[in-house]
Parts: structure tokens; C-alpha cells; sequence
């Protein structure tokens, strides 16, 4: 396995009576693409919160690049957040916004590049996603792959080291979220960033893992391949695999 890039040590966290993480240990390896699965509540979304520190653990430590983000203060962590970008269930795209100005937006917050130079990164990208052509439209006139896209392309224009997706395939159907992922994993092989996938789409999104998350009731099971996930002594794991996975999966296939 490659070297950590995020690792979670000893790390807790719960909402008054309610626990998202008992002590848990796991570690994302760099250049790779993680998926973290589970049922709904069991903390996914929570999880990725934590890694960018919009919320702090109640006990443990979360490295990422060696660096522990529940002892940074605000300027540490825009740095850190630098690192990483995010695509989110619905794309976050603003609506009052063209896809051009959606797309360019990172880079005139947080650069000082001239408009020409943000111009031809940004039609650049646009072309490299599929989405040339398409600068002027707004959200509305998008269907909900391009949407994705769209916010893809924005994830990516300031080239992240580590790449967050929360459930990417929300709202679309199977044909589109395959197209999706399929873009996932040209664009990772693309631009090397570490990928880490929130998903319920499963086994579907077992095609684009090299290492596996599970969570369950506030513990969780880490793999170094989605096929270790079968041999599984664990009754909650056994349990998993049969109610998501059938009694075969194939890997690396797509449909």
C-alpha cells in the first residue's frame, strides 16, 4: 500500500447520544481511490467533514500530509483545505453563475492569475471534461451529468493533491452514473490525485476502488481490495456482502 496521505488515529466523534466514531484507526493511501461505504447514518459524510476540518473530533488525531488538522486554527486550515477539492451530491453549482464563471471561480479567489490566463485554463479544462461548448449556459439549461461535470472541473482547476467526492452519482441513472465514474477514473489517472468516494452505489463503485472503508455502528473495516471484502470472517461484514453484493462480484468490470 502507498504511503498514508490522511490518516485517522484513535479518532471519535458523536452528536449528543448518538456515535458516528468509536476510536477508530484507518489510513488513506496516497495516489490511490478509497471508497468509504455504509448504510445511511453511519457517519460517511461525517467522516469527510472531519478530514477538512469543518468539524473536530471529540478525541484522536487526523493527519493529513502529517499534519494534525484538529490542532490547526483557522489559517492552518485554509492552507490545508488547499489540498483538497470537493465534489458534492448536487455539484454546488450558483445558479446566477455561467458554467465559464462556475468553473473559473476558484481561481480568481484564490489566484492572481489574469483573466486571459484563467480564460484558457478554464476552456481548457472544459474541454478535457466533455464541456466544450458549453461556457455560457447556467445550471438550469444542464442535464444532471453535466452538472457533474461542471463541478468536476471546478473541483480540479486548482489541480488538488486529494479529490472528496460525497455520493457523485445522486439523482442520476445507471447509465449516466457509469459515465460518471468512468470519468472519475480517467480523471485520476489524468491528474494523479489521491480519490476518496463516499458512495451507496454498490458493488457498482467497486470497480473504480484499490482500498475499501466500511462503516458500521460507529467501528470501522478497512481492505486493501474490494474482492479481501468477500472473505470477511466478520458477521457484520458477511452480512454486508450478501445484502449489497450478491454471492458474486465480478471486478473491474463495468456494466
Amino acid at each position: 500500500m502507498n504511503e498514508p496521505i490522511i490518516q485517522f488515529d484513535a479518532v471519535s466523534k458523536s452528536f449528543g447520544s448518538q456515535r458516528v466514531l468509536a476510536g477508530v484507526d484507518f489510513v488513506i493511501p496516497s495516489g490511490k481511490t478509497t471508497v468509504i461505504a455504509g448504510a445511511s447514518g453511519q457517519g460517511k459524510s461525517v467522516t469527510l467533514k472531519l478530514m477538512l476540518g469543518l468539524l473536530r473530533p471529540d478525541a484522536g488525531r487526523i493527519l493529513v500530509k502529517g499534519q494534525d488538522v484538529a490542532q490547526m486554527g483557522a489559517s492552518g486550515l485554509n492552507a490545508m483545505r488547499m489540498h483538497f477539492g470537493v465534489l458534492f451530491q448536487g455539484a454546488a453549482l450558483l445558479d446566477s453563475l455561467s458554467v465559464f464563471d462556475n468553473v473559473a471561480l476558484p481561481l480568481e479567489e484564490r489566484t492572481k492569475l489574469s483573466r486571459p490566463e484563467i480564460r484558457a485554463k478554464v476552456l481548457g479544462m472544459l474541454d478535457q471534461l466533455g464541456l466544450g461548448g458549453h461556457e455560457n449556459k447556467f445550471p438550469a439549461q444542464l442535464s444532471g451529468g453535466m452538472k457533474k461535470r461542471v463541478g468536476l472541473a471546478r473541483a480540479l482547476m486548482l489541480q488538488p493533491e486529494i479529490m472528496l467526492f460525497d455520493e457523485p452519482t445522486t439523482g442520476l441513472d445507471p447509465e449516466k452514473s457509469m459515465e460518471i465514474y468512468q470519468l472519475f477514473a480517467r480523471t485520476q489517472q489524468q491528474f494523479g490525485y489521491t480519490s476518496i468516494i463516499v458512495s451507496h452505489d454498490i458493488p457498482k463503485i467497486f470497480n473504480l476502488a484499490d482500498h475499501v472503508i466500511i462503516m458500521d455502528k460507529g467501528k470501522i473495516s478497512a481492505f486493501e481490495n474490494p474482492e479481501a471484502i468477500q472473505h470477511s470472517t466478520d458477521p457484520d461484514i458477511r452480512e454486508f456482502v450478501h445484502t449489497t453484493m450478491g454471492n458474486i462480484y465480478r471486478s473491474r468490470e463495468m456494466e
